[in-house]
This record gives structure tokens, C-alpha cells and sequence, in this order.
């Protein structure tokens, strides 16, 4: 089975999973979890099913060897020239946003944008009041470090939107993806995955029938990449150590440590993707095999058009595309399709995509000197705010409260370890030795990706065969609630 997953494309169709008997378990892609949190395109968790993401044909067959072209390359953008002015730019852009906005949610009723406070969702909510003035505005709580609340609800309040917030509660997320996790076609384990499963399950509590979501034009808006980015990939050195080493008195506590410890093993390319994951000795002793080796190896289709980047920045958007495939739009489709809510991306339009990368002055899209991306998007903001615009000092919209996941519910995934010993007959003995460091976020963000990944493997669909029902374990028992949305501590007024 062969499925188009790319919202540059249209959306996808996954009925042909939900008709058919759910496959075996890909073992490589649990390990691409396990090292990366999501599977590498074109493969999915199930064996049988293929992805046609972005950057691939979808008319080649996936199984055989695709070629994997970056749409967007520097030297096909327009350089830096004499254009219309930035104030008529500015109006084109926010047409083309209103007419993707338009078009994108011409089948919701009541759409719900996601609005982080930050540039994209900024730009989109301003857009949305003149495409969409009916749209609920939604802002994320995932941490007490955050602080976009006040400038995301300054924004909805001036625009004229209605604005509402919602604060993480991790059991309460952990509850509800494991009530729709049997709806889901396949498994990401992106990091805000249990955030946007909150969401959305609210979102349909409150009535709306669609969530409007502004991811996708990073990767033609341009990336310059930051100094700490860039050093961070420097440190990956693919060197391996000890696996326990992380777990040391003085180390296994120290973020920092770990985080380094664990950027060293990585390789370059791999540490552009976000987070922390576990090394390859790590992946091979949870899983009981030989296995990372084959995970890693599944960049060889993307190598040839990655080495062939001119720039830093060229390189981190090609890699940009490769982890929104298999994570950040990910996360929103098998959320939507769990739960029966269209997710619709007004960037990733393609008038609106061509007309910045083909039209739009290189200095317009990205200011490389002061490695700043989105000028465009930075004047349409000021165009409707001035000076008050951009207020957000740490975004975090979409981030998730790891250490609060591991505190409430470790007996539970320890539970579903034990259920998924055939695939990951190491997670049990992983979990006890370091349950006394999940106060350290390098340790709770590893919790999370074996909570997401192993009530998947213990589904009784997958793990009694095809078509055998088995009755539900004390994995799924404990702790679980009816994942009633709106329950109480979820809204702020």
C-alpha cells in the first residue's frame, strides 16, 4: 500500500489502512522512534505501507529505491532585485494567505486556528480575520517557562478573534491519546504529539469541525540556521560510548551532560532533528538485536541531494523536509483522522508557495547577515501592529510538560513494557534503572518516546495478529479515565 502524505499535495487518504487488516510492525521503523521519535519517509510503523512525502515522486514506487529533490533549492529562488514596494508585497502576500485560508477550510463550519504567538500563526490569525472572522484562536500552555499567552491573546483580542487557552496536564494528554490511539493509522512520535492529541480532542468537545495549522513554509521562507544549531551539529561526532554512561552519579542528573553526551554519538545530519533520543547501542539494547544500524541507514535515499547543498541554511531546510514529513505533519493527520477533524495548512498552498519561492527577492524571504528568516512576514505583522508585535520572548506553544508525563504515569508505560516485551524486550529493564532520573528532561523525553511507542506495539490489534481481539491489560487500565474532553483544569478562561 502506497499512500500521499503531503499537505503540499492535498490531503491524505487513509482509508485504504482503516479497510484493510493492520499489517505487521515494521521492527527498523520502531527503532527510527526510538533513535529520532518519528519514522523515516517513506516507510511507516507498518511494513506494508509506503509514504509518498514531500521531496518524493509520488508516481515512483516507494519500495524501489525513490529519489528523494528538494523543491525549494537557493539557486532556483529569486536573488535579491528591484520590486514593487514592501508595502505591496505585503498585499499580495496577505491575499495569497486569505485565498489559501479560504480555499483550505472551505469545509469547516467552525474551524479552530492553532496559535502559538509566534510569526507563522501571527500572520495566520491576521489573515484569518479577514478570511475566516468566525475562526476560534487556541494557545497551548506545555510549560511554566512559556510566556506567549499574553502576546497570542493581545493579538486574537485586537484582530477581533475569540481566543482561548488550554494548560497541559499530562495525564489527562496521556489519557486521551491512548483513547484514540486505536483510530490512529500510524504512529509518529513527535514531541508535541500528546499536545496536539489535547488539542484537538478539545477542539471537538467545543464544536469545531476543522483545525486550521501554520506549518509549512519554513522550507521555502528559508532557514538560516542559529549559532547554537550550528554548533550543536559540529559536536555530533558519531562517536560511541558506553550506553550506560549517561546514567553515572553526577552525569544521569545533569541535563546538560547527557545532552552532550548524547549529541557526540550522533551524527550530524540526525542532530538536526529536535530533541533527545537514545543512542545506537541504547536502540540495540532495548529492541535485543542488532537494529540501529539499519534505522541509520535508511538516510542513503536523501544523501545525494543533501550533499549537494550550497549553504548551511539549504541544508537545514532540506533537513527540515524530511522530519515535517514523518513528525510535524505527522502528528496533525493521524490526530485529525483519529478523530474525525480536517487539518488544514494554508502555507502549504501552492500559489501561495510558488509566489514566494519563485517571485519573492531572496533579501525578502531571509536577511542571512542578521540571520533573520520571514522579513515578509515580519512586515506584514508590523503592517497591522507597529512596534508591538512580536512580543514572544520563549515560544513554546507546542512543547509538553516530559518530567510531569514521567511522574504520573511510569507505572503504566512500565506496564505496556512488559506487554511489548516481543519487540522491545528492553524497555522494562531501561525504565527501572533509571526511574529515579526522570526529574532530568534528557531521561523524560526518552519516557516519552517508549510511552507513545510501546501501547502501540501492545494494541491488541497488532500484538494478538490480524482480526484476533484480546481483552484489555492492566497497561491499559491503570490510570485510565474515560478521556472525557473539557474535564476539569484543561481551560482557562
Amino acid at each position: 500500500m502506497q499512500i500521499q502524505l503531503s499537505p503540499y499535495h492535498g490531503r491524505p487518504d487513509f482509508t485504504g489502512i482503516e479497510a484493510s487488516s493492520s499489517g505487521d510492525i515494521d521492527a527498523v521503523s520502531v527503532a527510527d522512534i526510538l533513535r529520532n521519535a518519528f519514522v523515516y519517509p517513506p516507510h511507516s510503523i507498518l511494513e506494508n505501507v509506503k509514504l509518498a512525502s514531500f521531496g518524493f515522486d509520488a508516481g515512483q514506487d516507494m519500495r524501489a529505491g525513490p529519489e528523494f529533490r528538494f523543491a525549494f533549492r537557493e539557486a532556483d529562488m529569486q536573488p535579491e532585485r528591484d520590486v514593487p514596494s514592501s508595502g505591496e508585497l505585503v498585499k499580495t502576500y496577505h491575499r495569497l494567505l486569505c485565498e489559501a485560508i479560504q480555499a483550505s477550510t472551505a469545509d469547516m463550519r467552525t474551524p479552530w486556528l492553532l496559535q502559538s504567538g509566534g510569526k507563522d500563526s501571527t500572520s495566520l490569525a491576521i489573515a484569518m480575520a479577514d478570511a475566516r472572522p468566525d475562526a476560534t484562536c487556541l494557545t497551548y500552555l506545555g510549560g511554566s517557562e512559556e510566556n506567549e499567552i499574553e502576546s497570542a491573546s493581545a493579538v486574537a483580542r485586537t484582530l477581533g478573534l475569540r481566543h482561548e487557552v488550554v494548560v497541559c496536564d499530562p495525564g489527562r494528554c496521556y489519557d486521551r491519546y491512548l483513547a484514540v490511539m486505536h483510530r490512529m493509522p500510524l504512529l509518529t512520535a513527535d514531541f508535541a504529539l500528546l499536545s496536539y492529541i489535547d488539542m484537538a480532542t478539545e477542539i471537538a468537545a467545543r464544536g469545531g469541525d476543522g483545525i486550521v495549522d501554520g506549518l509549512g513554509s519554513d522550507i521555502y521562507f528559508g532557514m538560516p540556521a542559529p549559532a547554537r544549531k550550528r554548533l550543536l551539529t559540529m559536536l555530533a561526532k558519531d562517536e560511541r560510548w558506553p550506553r550506560h554512561l549517561v546514567e553515572l552519579p553526577l552525569i544521569g542528573d545533569n541535563f546538560k551532560l547527557c545532552f552532550l553526551l548524547g549529541t557526540l554519538q550522533m551524527n550530524s545530519r540526525e542532530r538536526y532533528f529536535p530533541g533527545s533520543r537514545f543512542s545506537d547501542d541504547e536502540v540495540d539494547a532495548l529492541m535485543g538485536r542488532d537494529i540501529a544500524r539499519a534505522s541509520r541507514e535508511r538516510m542513503a535515499p536523501f544523501e545525494k541531494e543533501l550533499s549537494s547543498a550550497t549553504s548551511a541554511d539549504e541544508l537545514r531546510a532540506m533537513m527540515l523536509c524530511i522530519t515535517e514529513a514523518g513528525a510535524g505533519f505527522a502528528k496533525g493527520l493521524y490526530t485529525g483522522n483519529a478523530l474525525s477533524l480536517p487539518i488544514a495548512y494554508p502555507y502549504c498552498d501552492r500559489r501561495l508557495r510558488e509566489w514566494v519561492a519563485r517571485d519573492l527577492p531572496r533579501n525578502q524571504r531571509v536577511d542571512v547577515s542578521g540571520r533573520r528568516n520571514k522579513i515578509l512576514v515580519r512586515q506584514h505583522i508590523g503592517a497591522h501592529f507597529g512596534e508591538l508585535t512580536y512580543v514572544v520572548q520563549k515560544k513554546g506553544s507546542f512543547r509538553f510538560d516530559l518530567v510531569g508525563l514521567a511522574r504520573e504515569r511510569f507505572d503504566q508505560v512500565h506496564a505496556f513494557a512488559h506487554e511489548a516485551r516481543d519487540m522491545v524486550p528492553g524497555a522494562a529493564a531501561w525504565l527501572e534503572r533509571n526511574r529515579r532520573r526522570m526529574g532530568n528532561k534528557f531521561h523524560a523525553s526518552r519516557f516519552y518516546l517508549l510511552a507513545v511507542v510501546l501501547p502501540w506495539l501492545a494494541r491488541p490489534d497488532h500484538a494478538a495478529g490480524h482480526g484476533h481481539e484480546r481483552a484489555m491489560g492492566p497497561a491499559h487500565r491503570v490510570g485510565m479515565t474515560d478521556a472525557v474532553p473539557g474535564e476539569k483544569g484543561a481551560w482557562v478562561a
